[in-house]
């Protein structure tokens, strides 16, 4: 065997080993009664990374399949590996890891996830530095999307925005809104302007939308601030929101992102029946 068949060979048994260790309850699905074997199905790393099952077989059989570095972050969400883990796979799948990745161990602190929960009435996400959503509450899903069904490699708010009709159905000024998401991105991007995985996703953006090509070749820039916020609910309407963005001070790469209902309106009234009636 060469040195490539064998590299493939590694990085499929690696893949297999790590998926063996994780219990289904630990992404949200049912342990079940008729699973022979401990840890995830193939069928379930490939749904939870967004790949398809014979695209996962072929990569753990240890055929020669070429994964993208979004593929890789990916798969290293779902098998929640550690850094040490993490640039293991990188470097069996061929690739550089990223500088500054974050580490993919379990999900948030689950003190933050209180915070998060205890926010009944606006919603309320943490995204990590290339605003991939690791956590939000049980409103931001009622108002905005289910993130627990979008998968783990396209549960990122720039791609959400530029490729996912509902979410954009939600503006009353989509145009608006996601120019000045491009524009805080701009920011993110300098700072990861080497990393593949950035890199990869606007090259993905780019030819997937064509307002994200033309506004993104326009090098507007724009910091976080404190911005208000309409959205169009298909229930309840008309919701008006005060968007406030803070950085988490126990690990500055992680961002918490809260629409507080405005004052003055009935958004937090319409919010709280709709989610007293949705537990009954």
């Amino acid at each position: 065997m060469d040195n490539s068949n064998q590299r493939y060979k590694e990085f499929g048994d690696f893949l297999k080993t790590r998926r063996a260790k994780i219990l289904p309850s630990q992404v949200g699905l049912p342990e079940g009664t008729r699973r022979r074997t401990p840890g995830l199905r193939r069928e379930e790393v490939a749904s939870l990374s967004g790949i398809g099952l014979t695209w996962y077989t072929w990569i753990e059989q240890g055929r020669p399949i070429q994964v993208s570095t979004q593929l890789l972050e990916s798969l290293a969400r779902t098998l929640m590996l550690d850094n040490q883990e993490t640039i293991h796979l990188y470097t069996l799948a061929g690739q550089a890891p990223p500088t500054n990745f974050p580490n993919y161990d379990e999900s948030v602190d689950p003190m933050l996830q209180h915070v998060l929960d205890s926010l009944e009435f606006s919603p309320a996400l943490i995204m990590d530095a290339r605003l991939n959503v690791i956590a939000w509450n049980d409103a931001a899903s009622k108002l905005s999307l289910d993130y627990s069904k979008i998968s783990l490699y396209k549960r990122n708010v720039l791609r959400i925005m530029f490729t996912n009709e509902e979410f954009k159905e939600t503006f009353t000024d989509w145009s608006s809104a996601a120019q000045g998401m491009i524009a805080r991105f701009r920011t993110v991007y300098s700072k990861f302007i080497d990393d593949p995985w950035i890199e990869e996703l606007v090259n993905e953006l780019k030819r997937e939308s064509k307002e994200f090509n033309l506004w993104w070749s326009m090098h507007n820039v724009k910091t976080e601030d404190t911005r208000f916020k309409t959205i169009i609910h298909p229930v309840l309407g008309k919701l008006d929101f005060e968007e406030t963005s803070l950085l988490i001070a126990d690990n500055t790469s992680l961002r918490m992102t809260v629409f507080t209902p405005m004052a003055e309106t009935d958004t937090k009234e319409k919010i709280k029946q709709f989610i007293m009636r949705e537990k009954i």
